[in-house]
């Protein structure tokens, strides 16, 4: 922990992520709540929520964060992907910790301009996520656990260093299952799947209803998700001790599946 604190690289990490975070909330709540917003004098039609609209900007903003901040701070932007990667034994306890301060004041920071820019809205939920009507809170918790696992899946396989088949981008592989989960939940819990971005809008609309589901079920999901993939899917030959090595120290490797040679790990990064 001493020696990633002293260093200036790991506290750029820490601000890439605040300020990365900061830009994904605003554009993606803001473009969640632009509909209340009818353009020109068209006030008699009644305005809906385009739910393909608002998922897409979920996943381009993710998208082009990861591509411009990747390189700095691996671009977790979600505590739920930071906590994925630190029982994938990528990162120290330390830098997650830290990670995911910075996410959550970037949610806060973010939701808290928009909430200057859309004070003309009656009754402004800033994106809170809330059950929808009909959903119970084991089957709110079901759809963030899913939903989650499926995220945090895709960028432990999509960063997987040890693999040579994957092309393309990786922050886009990465969006578009950001996209694919907000299909998913939306209509069920407002998708949230990122417990800052939950916790952003629950704290400056100061409502906190069911606001556990939104921690709970993205860590369960993201826990199950590293724990699937590194035990069972893709196996690393990593024992206890180098775990602990890792998680205490901030030393960064992968270990190859089956005790092959050990490379350099990169977190989310494109290939």
């Amino acid at each position: 922990m001493a020696s990633e604190f002293k260093k200036k690289a790991f506290w750029r990490a820490v601000v890439a992520e605040f300020f990365a975070m900061s830009l994904f909330i605003f554009i993606s709540i803001g473009s969640a709540l632009g509909f209340n917003f009818p353009l020109g004098s068209n006030t008699t039609v009644t305005a809906t929520q385009d739910n393909v609209k608002v998922s897409l900007a979920f996943g381009l903003a993710i998208a082009t964060m990861a591509q411009s901040v990747g390189h700095i701070s691996g671009a977790h932007l979600n505590p739920a992907v930071t906590l994925g990667l630190l029982v994938s034994c990528q990162i120290s306890l330390f830098k997650a910790l830290m990670y995911i301060i910075a996410q959550c004041l970037g949610a806060v920071v973010a939701t808290a301009i928009l909430s200057g820019i859309t004070s003309s809205l009656p009754n402004n939920s800033l994106g809170l996520n809330a059950l929808a009507n009909g959903i119970n809170l084991g089957q709110g918790l079901g759809i963030e656990i899913i939903a989650t696992l499926q995220l945090v899946l895709c960028v432990l396989a999509t960063t997987d260093r040890r693999r040579n088949d994957v092309t393309g981008s990786a922050p886009l592989a990465i969006g578009l299952s950001v996209a694919l989960g907000h299909l998913l939940a939306i209509d069920y819990t407002g998708c949230g799947i990122n417990p800052a971005r939950s916790f952003g809008s629950a704290l400056i609309a100061n409502n906190f209803t069911n606001h556990w589901i939104f921690w709970v079920g993205p860590i369960i999901g993201g826990l199950s998700a590293a724990l699937i993939y590194d035990f069972i899917l893709a196996p690393r030959t990593s024992d206890l001790t180098d775990r602990l090595k890792v998680w205490t120290s901030g030393q960064v490797e992968e270990y190859d599946l089956d005790g092959d040679e050990v490379n350099s790990r990169v977190e989310m990064k494109p290939k």
